[in-house]
């Protein structure tokens, strides 16, 4: 038989992020592992999707997405970050921001192209590079601020070089890159001619006076930046998979014509839901976001430091890093599983977040979780008590 997979197979594979959830599942535990975030959508996304689909908003949608949505996508953009865009041309709706940074790469990114990561590094990152041909090089990053280092980033470039990924708040360390980090690596990709990347999802989690800041509003990056996001986390609807990017009209446009070719369009109807939230949601309604996400991170450092598995408590986003060296195991995935049979709750081996042995001390807690989940799930990593 001479049938066989494609070469492009190996470039892929389960993330071990939904691997620890396969074996949550198993053992019936608390997953903190996959980002899912099951809170309650908002009335007014889940009625303007319900409307939506009651009105026959049922079809195909532009290749760019619903000029509705893309219009409130440009008003809140306006309205948090002051940063212009048309939603005629400089936007498009995907599948995800997954889907709109994978657009992106397509209409971008040549077989063979250079684009810097920062570590630790959100998997699918990497995935979406290699599943297109680039080749992501990896600059690390120090906690427990997660900084960088300039000579680090020099030895990083290359002539092959073409782009940069800046992910702000990060998963999975909740680094939020601060403006002189920014104006460092905006002189940079000036300075060789780079696209950035960016990955803003978690723009609305951000804790302890840190302010998010889009690279795309620093001096001179508007058209050479690259700017994902979505609401998927925001307004807790992961599994509706409405993404976009904004960049450039003379980017924009073939994005879009990829974004035509893989996904034809996010959900209409769900584009309209998320439309809806985003008009009628005030700014009192993210700021409520932070605060109680803020209260969850505070629960699981204060369980893992008790625990004895010191966190890196984040900046941003809904995850925490914490060591995990007094666990047994050989591996970061190793002491993962311990801590799973031994407290039945799943978090994702520092392993994945890593292009070498520099995660197999860490590990990511999720804590997008209802309290009563969350408060659970702490008071079964408290009682584990790892001794020094």
């Amino acid at each position: 038989m001479t049938l066989k997979l494609s070469q492009r197979h190996e470039w892929v594979a389960q993330s071990e992020i939904r691997n620890m959830s396969i074996e949550c599942d198993r053992v019936q535990g608390i997953n903190l592992s996959q980002g899912v975030c099951d809170l309650e959508v908002p009335a007014a996304v889940r009625q303007g999707a319900k409307e939506a689909m009651d009105a026959g908003v049922n079809t195909y949608t532009r290749y760019d997405g619903l000029a509705e949505l893309r219009q409130a996508i440009a008003h809140k953009q306006k309205l948090f970050t002051g940063m212009e865009a048309d939603p005629e041309t400089e936007i498009i709706v995907s599948a995800g921001a997954t889907g709109a940074f994978y657009c992106a790469c397509l209409a971008l990114l040549d077989p063979g192209d250079e684009v810097i990561l920062f570590e630790p590094y959100y998997g699918y990152h990497v995935s979406t590079l290699v599943a297109t041909q680039a080749v992501p090089v990896y600059v690390r990053m120090a906690p427990p601020q997660w900084t960088f280092d300039e000579p680090d980033l020099a030895r990083a470039l290359s002539p092959k070089t073409r782009g940069i990924m800046i992910n702000t708040p990060a998963n999975p360390s909740g680094k939020v890159f601060t403006y002189e980090e920014l104006a460092r690596l905006a002189a940079f990709a000036k300075r060789y001619d780079l696209f950035v990347f960016t990955d803003e999802i978690y723009e609305h989690f951000v804790y302890d006076g840190n302010q998010h800041i889009p690279p795309a509003t620093m001096p001179g990056m508007r058209e050479r930046t690259i700017t994902i996001s979505g609401l998927s986390k925001t307004f807790s609807i992961t599994g509706w998979r409405v993404g976009y990017c904004i960049s450039d009209a003379r980017w924009a446009r073939t994005i879009g014509y990829f974004n035509d070719l893989v996904y034809v369009c996010a959900p209409a109807p769900l584009q309209m839901g998320v439309a809806s939230g985003l008009r009628q949601l005030g700014t009192d309604y993210y700021e409520k976001l932070a605060r109680e996400y803020l209260n969850k991170r505070d629960k699981i450092c204060a369980a893992l430091l008790q625990a004895g598995l010191a966190p890196y408590a984040p900046q941003g986003a809904y995850y925490v890093l914490a060591d995990i060296s007094r666990v047994p195991g050989d591996s970061s995935k190793e002491k993962a599983l311990h801590l799973l049979r031994q407290s039945g709750v799943a978090c994702v081996p520092g392993e994945a977040f890593y292009h070498d042995e520099a995660g197999e001390n860490l590990a990511r807690f999720c804590f997008a979780k209802e309290d009563a989940v969350i408060d659970e799930a702490c008071r079964k990593i408290a009682a584990l008590r790892f001794a020094p």
